[in-house]
């Protein structure tokens, strides 16, 4: 391990991902980069995801500058976001759900790079692709149905370019890649992310208001500096029944907008200039 790099905080909010979570922490512990903290908030999973969190503990202590795992009971993403971000003491923090994995060993390598080379860069990221319950490679069609890899869109991004035409547009140069203008239509952000952890804490926290947890903490990050991005595959978002994603196609989208975004628009504290 490296004590000269930054500390670098992943933070995985882990609920009733029995069969993924271990796939998770693995894909950190093979990280080339050194200085690394990993905590895990166990939001009271029903099955057994906190002990196969504990089988892999001693592993995880041998590898990280700093590790903590614990469980509670259950009390929501939000809050179990607020508190690891609470709990990190990294300069940058990378967020990871449990059911899904870093996809390349030089993953967090990579965005450091990228991110530590501009101090006006507040998040960078790379390219998703897609895999199934089995953590085979898969592609989505124009409705996110599952079909055989090469056979549709086998990438967040290549998906997002076609589906969107802003984004399309956002691809040709790069220039306005997650700008607040942009964002303000919906989001098209990847997964696997690394951010400043100082920007992150200065922002409005994770609430129940706001359900798409992710676009919010983008239109507030868009705001206090620029995104880059890079189109190697860094991560793998895994696509199953009960994916957060696939619950939230439904009124909560709308009231996002009604509920809370208004809200801050009245305040006046994330309109566009």
């Amino acid at each position: 391990m490296s004590s000269s790099l930054p500390l670098i905080s992943i933070l995985i909010p882990a609920y009733n991902h029995q069969n993924y979570i271990q796939e998770c922490i693995e894909s950190v512990i093979c990280q080339d980069y050194g200085n690394l903290e990993l905590i895990i908030l166990d939001d009271g999973s029903s099955d057994l995801t906190w002990l196969k969190i504990i089988e892999l503990e001693k592993k995880c202590r041998v590898r990280f500058s700093n590790f903590s795992s614990m469980t509670r009971q259950n009390k929501g993403i939000y809050e179990t976001l607020n508190e690891l971000i609470e709990l990190s003491n990294g300069e940058y923090i990378y967020l990871l759900a449990s059911d899904d994995r870093i996809q390349n060993e030089k993953a967090i390598s990579i965005l450091y790079q990228i991110i530590s080379h501009d101090d006006k860069i507040v998040l960078a990221v790379g390219d998703s692709e897609i895999i199934d319950c089995n953590s085979n490679r898969i592609a989505w069609d124009i409705k996110q149905n599952i079909v055989k890899f090469n056979e549709g869109y086998n990438t967040f991004w290549e998906y997002f370019c076609y589906k969107h035409p802003r984004v399309k547009k956002i691809s040709k140069d790069m220039k306005n890649f997650g700008s607040y203008r942009t964002l303000i239509k919906g989001n098209y952000i990847p997964n696997g992310y690394l951010i400043r952890a100082e920007k992150l804490k200065k922002i409005e926290k994770f609430t129940a208001k706001a359900p798409m947890e992710d676009w919010f903490m983008h239109l507030q990050l868009s705001k206090l500096g620029k995104y880059k991005f890079t189109n190697e595959i860094l991560f793998s978002y895994r696509w199953h029944d009960t994916n957060t994603i696939k619950n939230k196609k439904n009124n909560k989208i709308k009231n996002f907008f009604t509920k809370f975004f208004f809200l801050l628009l009245k305040k006046g504290k994330y309109n566009d200039k």
